[in-house]
């Protein structure tokens, strides 16, 4: 069986993720209470299920203690256990429940929405150190939808490698484990020939591979990351996320985070590339 947990934050689009593997032929359960995770693990595989997701969050209380423990006890068993852990900036949780008006599961009379966050993230601190983590901040539900979609079809055993692409005046993705600045290398956005296309298009490919600037950024980077992946992975680390940073997000660190993904494939069999300002 494989396995897909949906966690995360309150607001952070756990819905959007749960509704697109129902579309891709999973099985869903939605808002799980942690004690029954085995009981009905062990029930959907003496049905024939295959393929399962289910949504288990703050609301399940105390028994969010057990989930690491039931995770280790079903991937001993054999079970294909991925983790998925959505997240987002406070001021884009606060306006996301300002527009639904909907109460935030923690919020008691007491807490106002900001002390409701900032509880929730400490209560699924530990279920985040064990996931893979995407920043829904600046994410449209579409592209939530097929970022989900590919996170499920990486092979599950070892540590996944992400390259993300996205643009400093939007923020440094929350969901990075190293980041790299790369806005002081020449940029195509001045070139008017050039503006409109992204790093994954030939002109742009092409003005990167002759610049040396560029060229020496992309070597630093890729022997970085290749001296220091070994000690993530006997870490045992699931997952890394590499965050490429530029101004505008669309040409230089579209360029690197595709030509080190390229790199790293013929090397490491779990890669992924993502472009965040591309999804916008």
């Amino acid at each position: 069986m494989q396995l897909v947990l949906i966690t995360g934050l309150s607001g952070s689009g756990k819905s959007v993720a749960l509704d697109a593997l129902e579309d891709a032929g999973y099985y869903c359960v939605d808002n799980l209470p942690v004690k029954l995770l085995p009981e009905l693990v062990a029930f959907l595989a003496e049905g024939g299920y295959s393929r399962v997701a289910l949504s288990i969050d703050v609301r399940s209380g105390e028994t969010l203690d057990a989930l690491p423990q039931h995770l280790q006890t079903l991937r001993g068993a054999g079970t294909d256990v991925k983790v998925l852990f959505l997240m987002a900036k406070d001021d884009t949780l606060i306006q996301r429940f300002s527009e639904t008006r909907r109460r935030h599961p923690l919020g008691d009379g007491q807490r106002t929405l900001p002390e409701s966050i900032a509880r929730e993230r400490e209560l699924l601190e530990d279920i985040a150190a064990l996931s893979h983590h995407i920043d829904t901040s600046e994410l449209r539900p579409n592209a939530l939808r097929a970022w989900v979609r590919e996170f499920v079809e990486v092979p599950a055993a070892g540590l996944t490698l992400l390259f993300q692409s996205f643009a400093y005046k939007y923020g440094v993705p929350l969901d990075t484990d190293m980041v790299f600045d790369v806005r002081c290398l020449p940029n195509p956005h001045y070139d008017p020939k050039l503006r409109p296309f992204t790093g994954r298009d030939e002109a742009v490919v092409q003005f990167c591979e002759a610049d040396a600037g560029v060229q020496k950024m992309l070597g630093d980077i890729r022997r970085f990351v290749e001296e220091w992946l070994p000690w993530f992975d006997r870490d045992s680390r699931s997952y890394l996320t590499v965050a490429i940073g530029c101004t505008g997000g669309r040409h230089r660190s579209v360029y690197l985070s595709e030509a080190l993904a390229a790199y790293f494939r013929d090397r490491h069999s779990r890669v992924l590339v993502r472009h965040r300002e591309l999804s916008i």
